[in-house]
């Protein structure tokens, strides 16, 4: 009925297998790949011909978690599967990154990818398992595709690199480090580690590569059996090769001059006036200049990438290690939390702190269960950045990635929820580029977070580095602009403290890097970030004192977790009247532990006091505060200590016989009131007859007995 192949290898510790032929089997390529019982179909599906005009690549990625793959029905009005969530979009992101390379240079069919999760047994990430199947639906498929490609993620636990480890092994590593790449070095990589050394970090890289490479081999033998043919890719004609050369001698001269300036704009006007001069030549000519754009792309890398190799010095007149010139301000906005505005060279990001409560934190509904996450770090791009007009929206996969990335560096170094209970959310409004902006966003996020009084372990920065890599030799650029990021081979971005790395992640426009590459780029990274490390010192060394005066303060008390169902009351009447009242927030967690946060130390102080009072036990002979909440014609009832009640008898209302309560008390009075002690019901017994209303002064060793009267005096006598 149908060609059905399968391949399967232990790996990790766990059966991989790959099966093909029997599930969509109208697409170019399919593959259902199985890592324990977590499972993704992946399919990829290309056009048979670019579109009249297409000048770029439109490579499509899409992963997709379906609910039912872990036995849960979507939430929300719908009840289906809406727009992408965070974790899908990012990836979606890490499997285009290490497949996009490896696509011909000047293919311009559309090609789009989809790996779909059906099933998550909440141990092995269905990520990596996502990218094995990309991987190997592209070789089957025949699309022109350099691959295949192995993925894997690497733990760092009691040191020792763990393979694949299983979702409760990454939240007690050191390190959770995802990387793809080729049987000739790695491709991509994304992680996040806490402080770790660049030795553990390259080993860590080398550790991966070599634990894939049987699952490349896996997919080439699957491939030998099940591959469709090979598409068969056009040569260049006569047409495009001397459109190519017309290009070269129309064009290099101007180019080669625009590249001596240092400045962007002035750079990129005197490029976009070059190019204008060739395309007006190339249609006097009678060639297709509309086909000429990524020939001049081409003709740029040519004089950038010869003039760094031959000379050291780059297009801004740096040499490869230098960083350009840095400043940081702290406390630039006048009612934020905490703000910082961190500048290096041409790029420039306004980092703002804000701190909240529990009742702040993002809900998360994920595929593995929902959870809060106290932590948010978001990164804005307006076109205005980079002195262009565009659509503005809601955040694309670059901002979404981006800003992942930095939060990935930071929260390293947050402080424990139980040392400083806020929900923490950084925004970074990017507000100029040149190059590096997520690093950008790392540092200014480092600083207003301190700015704002958060109690960072130690600053963090970040540097992105870049690399030029010919036949005849390779060099490492650090602090990357814009047009070395475009026109080179590597985005090398790595962030931390001091002491070691935070974040690291890696993107390689050719097919491979190799160690030795990796070495350098990482010990030149390290140089440029105590560099910025010092510089932003010279703003901020480390978190203030306090918290901003406008900012939350949260105190913390704990009761008897028997009590709580008191302090919220019947429908939660009692926790709302204190959040009102008080003009307080107010969480209670299911150990008894209630932090309370006010701007102001009265409000919190009344909470807390309220809340005491509702959780104290009454003690006999001691004066409360109250209010009389009921009365009848034996006495009236009293509310103190919070919600408790007790009875004020007519005889203990007030010196002399009483004939109605209402004659001294009616509901809604303030009184003050004494404990007499417990009836044989436990009710408490109260009075009102011993304690001065005015002062709260015990009176009770200067008045008669109860219910008596007055002494009346003898005239007489006087």
């Amino acid at each position: 009925m149908f060609n059905y192949f399968r391949k399967e290898l232990d790996w990790g510790g766990r059966k991989l297998v790959l099966e093909t032929g029997k599930i969509a089997r109208q697409a170019d390529g399919a593959v259902l790949v199985s890592y324990g019982d977590s499972v993704v179909l992946c399919t990829a599906v290309g056009a048979r011909s670019a579109k009249p005009g297409q000048d770029f690549f439109p490579l499509t990625v899409n992963y997709q978690e379906k609910a039912f793959a872990a036995g849960k029905i979507p939430g929300g009005f719908f009840k289906r599967e809406g727009r992408p969530s965070e974790n899908e979009t990012l990836v979606s992101r890490l499997i285009d990154r290490p497949i996009r390379p490896l696509f011909p240079a000047g293919f311009r069919n559309e090609v789009q990818v989809v790996a779909t999760v059906l099933s998550h047994d909440m141990e092995n990430d269905p990520d990596i398992v996502a990218m094995i199947g990309c991987s190997a639906a592209l070789t089957l498929s025949g699309i022109p595709f350099f691959g295949p490609v192995g993925a894997a993620r690497v733990a760092y636990i009691d040191g020792q690199y763990v393979l694949n480890p299983t979702v409760a092994q990454t939240e007690a590593s050191q390190l959770d480090l995802v990387l793809a790449g080729t049987r000739e070095g790695v491709l991509m990589v994304e992680s996040e580690a806490r402080e770790l050394s660049e030795d553990i970090m390259l080993g860590a890289v080398t550790f991966g590569h070599a634990q894939f490479q049987p699952v490349i081999t896996a997919i080439i033998e699957l491939a030998e059996r099940a591959a469709r043919d090979p598409w068969t890719l056009p040569e260049p004609s006569q047409t495009q090769k001397l459109l190519a050369a017309r290009v070269d001698a129309l064009a290099r001269a101007g180019f080669s001059d625009a590249y001596q300036e240092k400045h962007k704009q002035a750079r990129h006007e005197k490029l976009e006036a070059a190019k204008q001069h060739a395309v007006a030549a190339l249609l006097a000519e009678g060639l297709e200049a509309d086909k000429a754009k990524g020939l001049f792309k081409d003709l740029e890398a040519d004089i950038v990438r010869n003039a760094i190799l031959d000379t050291g010095i780059r297009i801004d007149g740096r040499d490869t290690r230098t960083v350009r010139p840095i400043l940081a301000e702290v406390g630039v906005l006048p009612r934020s939390h905490g703000s910082a505005l961190f500048t290096r060279g041409e790029t420039q990001a306004l980092c703002v702190a804000t701190l909240g409560t529990a009742q702040d934190e993002q809900i998360v509904d994920a595929l593995e269960g929902e959870y809060r996450e106290h932590f948010m770090l978001h990164y804005n791009f307006p076109p205005y950045s980079v002195g262009e007009t565009g659509r503005m929206g809601s955040p694309g996969r670059r901002e979404i990635g981006h800003g992942k990335l930095a939060w990935r560096a930071v929260r390293p170094l947050l402080p424990g929820k139980d040392k400083f209970p806020y929900t923490l959310r950084v925004v970074s409004e990017i507000t100029e580029s040149n190059g590096s902006s997520s690093m950008a966003t790392v540092c200014g996020s480092s600083l207003a977070l301190m700015d704002a009084g958060v109690p960072l372990l130690r600053p963090v920065a970040g540097i992105a580095m870049g690399l030029i890599k010919e036949d005849r030799g390779f060099a490492v650029l650090s602090d990357i602009l814009g047009d070395e990021d475009h026109l080179g081979d590597m985005d090398f971005k790595v962030a931390g403290s001091e002491r070691g790395v935070t974040s690291l992640q890696m993107d390689i426009k050719i097919t491979s890097i190799t160690p030795e590459i990796m070495r350098v780029a990482l010990d030149q990274a390290r140089e440029g970030r105590l560099h910025i490390l010092g510089e932003m010192a010279k703003a901020l060394t480390g978190a203030r004192d306090d918290v901003a005066v406008n900012a939350p303060r949260i105190h913390i008390i704990n009761v008897p977790k028997e009590k709580i169902r008191d302090i919220i009351g019947t429908g939660g009447k009692v926790i709302r009247e204190i959040v009102e009242q008080t003009g307080t927030k107010i969480d209670i967690e299911d150990d008894g532990t209630i932090k309370i946060a006010a701007t102001e130390a009265e409000k919190a102080q009344a909470a807390i006091d309220w809340i005491r009072g509702i959780v104290a036990e009454p003690e006999v002979g001691v004066i409360y505060h109250g209010k009389v909440v009921k009365t009848a014609e034996f006495g009236a009832f009293v509310n103190f200590l919070g919600s408790r009640d007790g009875l004020v008898h007519i005889s203990e209302l007030t010196q002399g016989r009483v004939n109605k309560t209402s004659d001294v008390v009616n509901v809604g009075d303030a009184v003050r009131v004494k404990v007499l002690g417990f009836d044989d019901r436990g009710k408490v017994k109260l009075s009102m007859r011993v304690v001065d209303q005015t002062t709260g002064e015990d009176i009770s060793d200067k008045v008669g007995p109860k219910g008596g009267r007055p002494e009346r005096r003898d005239a007489a006598a006087e």
